[in-house]
Formats: structure tokens, C-alpha cells, sequence
């Protein structure tokens, strides 16, 4: 392998939607292999048939391209290394596996699942660690023939040496060794032909000449037993790079259980493609000392991006620092491009987005005020409704005192005489208003903020009254006179 020409590898299985952490592999793989000018390969490992979901490849894809995650080789697209679907190169995981047999480094075993259950159940019960027994590990070559002649299923187990260590790098973790009793005789090709994920993976990353491995630290235990398939083969392993586990807040692995891990769930709710790329490229990984700034383009994360830069430590996923930085994006984005991001929630809440013209206000005026776009129809409800909602419901009595009911009155009076409401003449009515009732500041305007929003916090008030309109808000204000 030529190990100053930089290929990395995402290598999915078609299990459904696409993880947060599943993203933010194929995101540093993309960066890095940007950053080296390299190669990023897309190859889909689809040897599980069971859990395999149909359309999850295109949609796989599809988001990719969305996120700005663009592949130079695997499905779809030409390369010279495929074919790039695992379930299309079986004959090579078949060829390589005989070969670890014939070295000795593997061997077939013919146990059943009730035997494998029943030995599993038997070493729970004695206090150890569930692994293989290595019951076939030692079968005479006689013994072994004899079983395969009988049509009996097998499979073929990695043949781990005993009372030894396996000793690897990483560049995020460093010198990693872990004692080989502590490794499993690893499954290699399952009873129906099909490789394990430890098979396959190793011979493909090899024959694609992968020179460098990214992926989740849930894989550093799994390498020992790559690392003893590679020398077996006589194969030099590529350079391995585990990123630190993406964890809640209360530091357990992030899941399904405890809130949305697929990135469909994020784009669906209005999370921009910027800011997932952006959260997701700091979620274990900083551009260095004295690089403050937390919202880079992405050219800005390829030049600034290193392996050498991602943390050990787990990342915590913060909403709220997601949130902070989706509403920095909505609010500095193409107003056009949000607009046309923000009509489909709109519609989804049977609000009217007919006038053109009055939904880029309300989005204008409003998009600063979400985390997310599916917020925007809910911040914007005074917009489309016969009655206000108040958001503190008891704040409804202040607009029954007699002040305030002064000032709905003049209110009603000076918009009614106005023949449309704009900013400028909005603000003239409300110094018309003050002049009259004699009441000026909080006692003034938070009653009228609350009759126009129902809060006397939020949007600029001529603003709120002129996407209102005169018909709106003398409705608003009659109901309190």
C-alpha cells in the first residue's frame, strides 16, 4: 500500500436512518480526506440481510449530497476498486478466509445456536466472560473433513492465540494493547457464506488501499483481532483513528432512547445542513489554541481539520449549544432560501401562506426568535388567528383594568381613522395615544403589546401591527372594549 496517497473509507450498513454518530464518521472522513487532498470511498456494508432496510442506500446517499458529503468512489459513481457493495464481493471473503484456515490462523466449528446459547448461559452462571470456547479450535484434519462431508452448517472462527498481547496505534488513542484471552475466536464467515463485518472490512480496506481508518471508539476493541487477520494475510494494517463516543448529557451513550439520534429527525425539524455540519465537526474535535471562532464554513473546517485535533474524552451532544447555533444560521441566512425552507411548516399548520408578500415579513420579522424552523408557524400564531394566546394566560386580567381599556379605545379610535397601518404611521398613532391617555412606557405599551401578541416580550410592535393590519387589530382590541 502506497501510504502517501491518502484514502479513507465511510463504510455504512443499509440498517435505515442515518445516525448522528454515523455522520459525524462519514463528516471527519470527509474532512480529512479534503484536507490531504485524497480520496473519500463510500462502501456499503450489506452482509446482514436481516437487518437490511430497502431504499436505505439511495436515502443514505441522498443526505450525504444534502449535507454536502460528496464520495469520489462506490455506488453509482466509477472506481477501480469496487464492486463497493459488500454482498457483491463474497467470493473474495471466501477466498481469504480459506486462506487464514490453511495457515492455521482459523478453523471451522459446527456448534449450534442451542449449543452456543447453553455454553454462553453456562459461563454467565459461573461469573465469567461470554466468549467462544474453543471447543473446535483443536479437531484433527480427519475430524474436520468428516463433519463438512456430513452437510453439517458451520462457520469459520478467527483462531485468536492464547497467553499473548496484540499492541496497536491510534492516533486519537495512542498505544492501545489488550491481552488476546481477553479476544474472542471472532466469527469470520457466518453458516449461510456471508463474512462478519471483522472479515470483510479488513480484506476490503486492504484491496481499496485504505490508508486510514476513521470510525467510532465503540470499534477500538475490534481491532486486535484486525490486526491479527493483517498478519496473518502478510498485509500492513492502514493507520487507525477512533473519535471519542458522542454521549448525553448525563454521559451515557447517545440513543435512541433518550431523544433523536437519526439526522433525518434534524433536518425534518428544521435544523439547517450548516449547523449539524458545524456541531457535528466540534463534537470531539477543535481546530486548536487560539481558534475561538465556532461557526466555520465547510472550507473553513477542511483547511482547519487534523486527526490530530480529535479528543479522547467523550463529546457531550449539548441541544441547547445546537440550538444557540441553528438560530445563528437562520438568522444570518439568504432570507429567500429560508422563506422557501420555512413555507412547508407553515402549510403543515394550515396557516395561509398565500400573500407572498406578507410571508416574508412574518418570516423576516419572526426567524429570529427560533432554534429551529418547525418553531416558526408557533412564534408566528398571532398572525393567523381570531384570538390572541396569551403566554402567560393570567396576563389576560391587566388588559381588563381601566387604563388599559383607555388605552384599547384610543387605540381603536386612531387605527381606524388610519386607511392601512405601516411602521411609520404605527408608531405616530401610539404617541397619539400616549398624548391622550397620559400613560407612556411599560404602563403604555405592555398592554398593547399583549392585546397585538399576547407577550409583552417579542418583535418589534410596528412591525407585529403592520403584518396585522387594520381590520386584525381593531378585532384584537374590540374584544376588551
Amino acid at each position: 500500500m502506497d501510504n502517501t496517497k491518502i484514502r479513507v473509507r465511510y463504510a455504512p450498513s443499509p440498517t435505515g436512518y442515518i445516525h448522528i454518530g454515523n455522520l459525524r464518521t462519514a463528516l471527519y472522513n470527509y474532512l480529512f480526506s479534503r484536507h490531504n487532498n485524497g480520496t473519500l470511498i463510500l462502501r456499503v456494508e450489506d452482509t446482514d440481510k436481516e437487518r437490511k432496510v430497502e431504499g436505505a442506500v439511495e436515502n443514505l446517499i441522498s443526505s450525504l449530497k444534502l449535507l454536502g458529503i460528496e464520495y469520489d468512489e462506490g455506488p453509482f459513481k466509477d472506481g477501480e476498486y469496487g464492486p463497493y457493495f459488500q454482498s457483491e464481493r463474497l467470493d473474495i471473503y471466501m477466498k481469504y478466509a480459506l486462506e487464514l484456515v490453511e495457515k492455521g490462523d482459523a478453523y471451522y466449528a459446527f456448534e449450534t445456536s442451542a449449543e452456543l446459547d447453553a455454553m454462553r448461559e453456562k459461563q454467565l452462571a459461573e461469573g465469567k466472560q461470554t466468549m467462544y470456547d474453543g471447543k473446535a479450535r483443536d479437531f484433527s484434519k480427519e475430524k474436520v473433513e468428516e463433519l463438512l462431508a456430513s452437510g453439517i452448517p458451520y462457520v469459520i472462527r478467527l483462531k485468536v492465540p492464547r497467553d499473548s498481547e496484540v499492541t496497536f496505534e491510534d492516533i486519537v488513542k495512542g498505544t492501545v494493547t489488550i491481552e488476546t484471552n481477553l479476544i474472542d475466536d471472532q466469527i469470520l464467515i457466518k453458516s449461510d457464506g456471508y463474512p462478519t463485518y471483522h472479515l470483510a472490512n479488513v480484506i476490503d480496506d486492504h484491496l481499496m488501499e485504505v490508508s486510514h481508518i476513521i470510525r467510532g471508539e465503540e470499534w477500538v476493541t475490534s481491532v486486535p483481532k484486525h490486526v491479527l487477520i493483517y498478519e496473518s494475510l502478510g498485509w500492513k494494517p492502514p493507520v487507525f483513528a477512533h473519535a471519542p463516543l458522542i454521549l448525553n448529557p448525563d454521559k451515557s451513550k447517545l440513543s435512541k432512547r433518550q431523544g433523536d439520534v437519526a439526522v433525518e429527525d434534524y433536518l425534518r425539524k428544521g435544523y439547517l445542513k450548516e449547523t449539524l455540519i458545524n456541531f457535528l465537526a466540534f463534537l470531539g474535535w477543535n481546530p486548536g489554541e487560539g481558534e475561538e471562532e465556532e461557526l466555520l464554513s465547510m472550507d473553513e473546517l477542511i483547511s482547519k481539520f487534523t486527526l490530530e485535533r480529535v479528543h479522547k474524552a467523550g463529546a457531550i451532544f449539548n441541544i441547547d449549544k445546537l440550538n444557540w447555533m441553528n438560530n445563528h444560521y437562520i438568522k444570518e441566512y439568504d432570507l429567500d432560501s429560508i422563506i422557501n425552507m420555512s413555507l412547508p411548516y407553515f402549510e403543515k399548520a394550515n396557516m395561509d401562506i398565500s400573500n407572498a408578500e406578507r410571508m416574508l415579513k412574518i418570516i423576516s420579522l419572526m426567524r429570529v426568535y427560533v432554534d429551529k424552523l418547525e418553531d416558526l408557524p408557533v412564534k408566528s400564531e398571532m398572525f393567523f388567528t381570531d384570538k390572541v394566546k396569551f403566554a402567560i394566560p393570567e396576563e389576560e386580567e391587566i388588559l381588563k383594568a381601566e387604563d388599559s381599556k383607555r388605552i384599547m379605545a384610543s387605540l381603536k379610535r386612531e387605527v381606524e381613522s388610519e386607511e392601512k397601518i405601516t411602521p411609520e404611521n404605527f408608531k405616530e398613532i401610539m404617541k397619539k395615544v400616549q398624548d391622550e391617555t397620559k400613560l407612556k412606557g411599560k404602563g403604555l405599551y405592555k398592554p398593547v403589546r399583549l392585546a397585538l401578541l399576547g407577550s409583552e416580550h417579542g418583535p418589534d410592535l410596528a412591525k407585529v401591527a403592520e403584518i396585522l393590519g387594520k381590520e386584525q387589530i381593531i378585532s384584537f382590541l374590540s374584544v376588551y372594549l
